[in-house]
């Protein structure tokens, strides 16, 4: 479909939904005219209209915190638009991953998120509650979690050279994960600077490709 076709309020605007193209989590709502979003595809990033200000506004332009575009779907309706980035730092004006993070109510049931950890990890660091582990690896310093990363890696080699199946692997590969993100924690490195990174090799592309081409008996 081409632009003509969406349906902008009577103020020119059409609501476009941010979410993270490696997570799923909803980022933010914000708005677009028409401008801002040539400027979108133009650009390959997000640039909304403010409301407030009544200026176009391109994510990141003074935070640093871009996002950027990986597809733009218009909803059945035309009436708004789902945006797809990868983003570089926070979404939220308020520093948070994401702006929605007030639940109004909940039923699910919890799910594990590298994110959700991080933000643990980043809040034993920021408060060191007593008797925590990780307050107790964040007290000791950078030498103190480097041996246990360490220590853990040469636990998954053994771990893996096991012939008793793989549940003593798949632990060690927990406590490793666990330890790589409490340093990346003390050293300010982040989960998207890291899937960037990934994403830069073209890992993924690549071994979809390949997995296809193995489908359809091609080499």
């Amino acid at each position: 479909m081409n632009l003509d076709e969406l349906k902008f309020d009577e103020k020119g605007l059409i609501p476009a939904i941010v979410q993270d193209y490696y997570t799923g989590r909803v980022l933010t709502l914000a708005y677009m005219n028409k401008e801002s979003l040539e400027i979108t595809i133009k650009e390959g990033r997000t640039c909304f209209w403010s409301r407030s200000r009544q200026e176009l506004w391109r994510k990141g332009e003074t935070s640093g915190n871009v996002q950027h575009v990986v597809s733009l779907t218009a909803d059945c309706d035309h009436d708004a638009i789902l945006v797809k980035v990868i983003k570089e730092g926070p979404a939220c004006h308020l520093g948070t991953d994401s702006c929605f993070e007030n639940k109004l109510m909940d039923k699910e049931e919890p799910v594990f998120s590298p994110e959700d950890l991080m933000d643990l990890l980043k809040s034993r660091k920021a408060l060191m509650p007593e008797g925590s582990y990780t307050t107790y690896l964040f007290q000791k310093g950078l030498d103190k979690i480097l041996k246990k990363v360490g220590e853990e890696s040469t636990e998954v080699i053994i771990a893996a050279k096991s012939e008793e199946g793989n549940g003593e692997l798949i632990y060690e590969l927990a406590d490793l994960y666990y330890h790589a993100l409490v340093l990346m924690v003390e050293k300010g490195v982040t989960l998207d600077q890291v899937r960037n990174e990934l994403a830069s090799r073209h890992v993924i592309d690549h071994k979809v490709k390949q997995e296809k081409m193995t489908a359809n008996g091609t080499h």
